[in-house]
């Protein structure tokens, strides 16, 4: 017998999560090899909190069941796309990071919000 479908936010949440982990390669690999010096450790610093993130939320993802279950992992999709893109993006377009306290504040919460949910179960 065939097991059930997790529900659509789950499955976008664990996309999201392979997506993330993915880039995180590449901006590693640019890190090392296209980089400058100066630039190479905030982006090596990017690149493992989206990849630790990702890989949470692939593996989290598949558990959720309900709304409230689920939103702590969006807001480690949040966090890690303000945090780490604040400081990719800080780097390759110059722009500053100025994101980057934002998502790290959401990261902090959505993991408390995850330790909450899970103590709950």
């Amino acid at each position: 017998m065939p097991r059930p479908r997790p529900p659509r936010g789950a499955r976008t949440l664990a996309a999201c999560g392979a997506l993330l982990a993915a880039a995180s390669v590449a901006l590693a690999a640019y890190a090392a090899h296209g980089a400058g010096t100066a630039d190479q450790g905030r982006l090596h610093v990017a690149a493992a909190v989206a990849f630790g993130h990702g890989l949470a939320l692939a593996a989290l993802a598949r558990g959720v069941n309900g709304r409230a279950a689920a939103l702590p992992l969006w807001g480690l999709l949040l966090g890690t796309l303000l945090f780490a893109g604040g400081i990719a993006s800080g780097v390759l377009l110059g722009s500053g990071a100025a994101l980057a306290p934002i998502g790290g504040t959401a990261l902090i919460l959505a993991w408390l919000g995850q330790a909450l949910n899970t103590w709950r179960d």
